[in-house]
């Protein structure tokens, strides 16, 4: 038996199955490769779904995080610790919000978000009858909460009834915004750009629609950034290159590049008016360890220039597959954002071309039913994207 086939029957006998995981085992990586029990190398255009915009193996990042397992890992939100401050002061810096509430993943940052728009609401009128607008095709996560505000009727049928007060529209349509908005909408959440629904940005002028709806009726915007934000969109968060500030603000994934930890950040009028002590809270959310993750990868974005990296590679990624749809028929379209793509694939199945990926040392993934999506480390060369159109023609 092959180490991978060992690895795998040990994993099926104790791991509750819930994903369809690929067959194989990876062990490490370094840069944008990854590599396999077996020792077969892979280029990463998956990022650990948009984790990992450092790339692996970044010595300063494992250092800054070593430094840290040597002074002190956990304290519990009993006590003040320095990395949070730090790692606080850092990203309210970069998005010019008020208050951040440090999580351990992107779903508890949405129900923490959902918690303080609804808290905000309550204590305008004392009424526990409000209602948010989520938007159709969306994701936000498994738990119930953000289950409930996930726009995917498939992930939510085993598990209703869920949280009431949740009413859905449709993305990039203002009007069937509008025709939800109720005397009872506390907030209307949406991704700004759709991850896994299929790779949809915002069209500016619905997201300046939703945002004046919101300023007229004292409405809360909550913009999830847990895939888009961080960098991948050429902006810090997806959000600034709109020039339409949330209320509330979600992120996590690459804002640990790799340790867990997501946060919901709050502007001074939503924070001066929600959440007091006694409200929210979790044992692990800005612990040390993880807060010493989110500020070294500040510091790094801004000592490798990382968001100007993603600028000038972009229009390099872009025009690359624009030529694959334009060679290849069942290739329809590409949307997308920066390191943030997606090809459109018609009359074929996306899984079988993820496979044949795999067998050529390239790793991508799926977003919506057909949909090939690309969310690579941000630290790309042109090299490596040659090298990755080359794998994908092969697999094609």
């Amino acid at each position: 038996m092959s180490k991978t086939q060992d690895y795998i029957e040990r994993a099926e006998n104790v791991i509750l199955h819930t994903y369809n995981r690929y067959p194989i085992v990876l062990e490490k990586g370094e840069g944008v490769y990854l590599e396999d029990a077996e020792g077969k190398k892979y280029l990463d255009f998956a990022a650990g779904i948009a984790v990992f915009a450092l790339g692996y193996g970044n010595k300063k990042y494992n250092e800054a995080l070593k430094a840290q397992m040597d002074q002190i890992i956990h304290t519990s939100n009993l006590y003040y610790n320095i990395p949070a401050v730090e790692a606080g002061e850092k990203l309210l810096k970069a998005c010019g919000m008020s208050r951040v509430f440090f999580t351990n993943s992107g779903t508890e940052a949405i129900e923490g978000a959902i918690k303080a728009a609804r808290k905000y609401a309550y204590n305008k009128d004392g009424s526990t009858d409000h209602e948010i607008i989520a938007m159709n095709h969306s994701f936000h996560g498994r738990s119930m909460g953000a289950l409930s505000v996930t726009g995917n009727p498939h992930y939510q049928e085993a598990f209703k009834p869920l949280m009431g007060g949740v009413k859905f529209a449709d993305f990039n349509d203002l009007e069937s915004v509008k025709r939800q908005v109720s005397e009872k909408t506390c907030a209307i959440l949406l991704e700004t750009v759709q991850g896994e629904g299929g790779i949809y940005p915002a069209d500016p002028t619905f997201l300046a629609g939703v945002k004046q709806i919101c300023e007229e009726r004292d409405i809360l915007l909550i913009l999830d950034e847990i895939q888009c934000g961080m960098g991948r969109t050429g902006e810090m968060f997806a959000w600034q290159g709109y020039a339409v500030e949330p209320d509330i603000m979600t992120c996590a994934k690459a804002l640990g590049c790799g340790i867990p930890v997501g946060a919901f950040v709050l502007n001074e009028k939503t924070a001066k008016a929600s959440l007091v002590p006694g409200d929210h809270g979790t044992t692990y959310g800005g612990n040390p360890l993880a807060c010493a993750a989110v500020s070294k990868v500040f510091d790094l974005f801004e000592e490798e220039k990382v968001i100007e990296h993603v600028r000038k590679i972009t229009p390099y990624f872009e025009k690359k597959l624009d030529e694959l749809v334009g060679t290849y028929k069942f290739l329809t379209a590409r949307r997308g954002k920066g390191l943030m793509q997606g090809l459109v694939v018609e009359g074929r199945p996306v899984g079988e071309i993820i496979t044949k990926a795999l067998e050529n040392g390239l790793i991508v993934i799926s977003a919506g039913s057909n949909v090939l999506r690309f969310v690579p480390p941000l630290i790309i060369t042109e090299e490596q994207i040659d090298e990755m159109i080359e794998k994908l023609k092969k697999s094609f």
